[in-house]
């Protein structure tokens, strides 16, 4: 009798999440979300998800979404060595359509804790822990070749890094998802607590996603990693790879209103879009220059 109750207990309990996971992806693909077409081969999504809907909670999720072709829009990495810069300021030096916060950093000193290398210059090179290993944001690299981004995985050895052929290189984690494969993931707090977050993903048709997701406030709860791995999936994303997060999550788009800020970064502890914490580097979308 206890068995069958026990049983019953873990096929009600399996049942039931089910059906919240499947209720939340029909709210994310159901979503009215407001769209911008940006420039060529880009467009801007936003969705306020304010009757606490998803995953039970408000959520406020923004994203771009690029034709990866290397052509009209193309990517690239804006970076310092040192010098700390919000992610409008790295975007409007580089007179970018949009850019979107990059890698972990150095709040006190500046500069990235995670490899960069940009036009084959190495800018920073990885901090690694103080038993030799590298950080989960080291194991997967953001990788720009023509003006083509791809996610590429950590193969383990020591100087993977430093063999990648491409001119445009930046690590970061933890990756989420790759060929439609969920990575494991810790149970750390970074993992299982709601944040703002920042990612990339890819779609099987090769269009990129880049997306903020607000938190820490009434208005938007944030998402755990886990969370943030199946929104990325209910989005149509067989690659997806975690960004620094928190209160450096910021996408910014030229031209835009509230000075180009398009989400809420929560560094001022304020619901508006006047949070921006300086940041080490940024992914940039620019517009192909003339030929």
């Amino acid at each position: 009798m206890l068995k069958k109750l026990l049983f019953s207990l873990a096929l009600f309990t399996f049942g039931f999440s089910a059906f919240g996971q499947n209720a939340d992806s029909i709210t994310v693909v159901k979503a009215k979300w407001h769209k911008n077409r940006i420039a060529r081969q880009v467009a801007l999504f936003r969705h306020h998800f304010d009757q606490k809907n998803l995953f039970g909670a408000n959520q406020n999720i923004s994203f771009l979404e690029i034709k990866n072709t290397g052509r009209r829009a193309i990517f690239a990495i804006g970076a310092e060595e040192k010098e700390l810069l919000t992610t409008s300021n790295f975007g409007l030096r580089d007179t970018a359509i949009a850019a979107i916060n990059g890698n972990f950093f150095d709040v006190k000193n500046g500069g990235s804790v995670d490899f960069v290398r940009v036009n084959g210059k190495t800018i920073n090179t990885n901090r690694l822990g103080k038993n030799g290993n590298r950080a989960g944001h080291q194991e997967a690299a953001v990788v720009i070749e023509n003006g083509k981004i791809s996610i590429k995985k950590w193969d383990g050895t020591t100087d993977w890094e430093t063999r990648l052929t491409a001119e445009n290189v930046l690590l970061n984690g933890p990756l989420l998802t790759l060929d439609h494969i969920d990575e494991k993931l810790d149970t750390t707090g970074f993992s299982r607590l709601r944040h703002p977050r920042t990612c990339l993903g890819i779609k099987p048709n090769g269009r990129v996603i880049l997306l903020t997701l607000d938190g820490r406030n009434e208005n938007a709860a944030g998402m755990s990693l886990f969370e943030l791995t199946k929104l990325m999936r209910w989005l149509g994303c067989a690659n997806a790879l975690n960004f620094d997060g928190g209160g450096s999550a910021t996408l910014w788009v030229n031209g835009m209103p509230d000075h180009g800020v398009i989400n809420y970064p929560a560094d001022n502890k304020k619901w508006d879009h006047e949070g921006q914490r300086k940041v080490a580097n940024v992914i940039l979308v620019k517009k192909q220059a003339d030929r």
